[in-house]
Parts: structure tokens; C-alpha cells; sequence
């Protein structure tokens, strides 16, 4: 898969995510299923799709932003 493939069903994305895309060896076609997966996974489960292989899998994984972590919490009132 080439930069320009990526590109075309991505939009323009960071160099480092092209090289972590192209590194995969996933074919376009997985690009694009792990792109629907991303924007519509409920609605491809209630379809009826099987769910991701690994190949689209680790795509999704590139192409998901990070899960924020909030870090500690306080405590709430009165339970200290």
C-alpha cells in the first residue's frame, strides 16, 4: 500500500502513522474495513459482520486516538 493510498481513505495523516500503516503490510481493503470499524462498529455488529481479523485489528489500533487517563482522583467527601 502506498502514501498516496493511505491518504486517499484517511485524509492527510502524520508521517509516523503512514510508516506504522505501511509496516503492517495490510492491503487497502483492510485499510478501509478498519476505517468503517472506527466510524461504525455498533452498526457493523448489528449487520452481522464478523468482527475485525488481525491484519484490521492492529489497523484500528494505529488509527484509534489513545484512551485519555485522568490520572488519580480525589476521594469523594466523606470518604477519605
Amino acid at each position: 500500500m502506498t502514501r498516496d493510498d493511505i491518504i486517499s481513505v484517511l485524509g492527510p495523516v502524520d508521517e509516523a502513522v503512514l510508516a506504522d500503516i505501511a509496516l503492517t503490510g495490510a492491503s487497502l481493503g483492510k485499510l478501509r474495513e478498519a476505517f468503517a470499524w472506527i466510524g461504525a462498529d455498533e452498526a457493523l455488529v448489528n449487520e452481522g459482520r464478523h468482527l475485525p481479523g488481525a491484519r484490521v485489528a492492529r489497523l484500528i489500533e494505529i488509527l484509534e486516538p489513545p484512551e485519555e487517563d485522568d490520572g488519580p482522583r480525589a476521594p469523594a467527601a466523606g470518604f477519605e
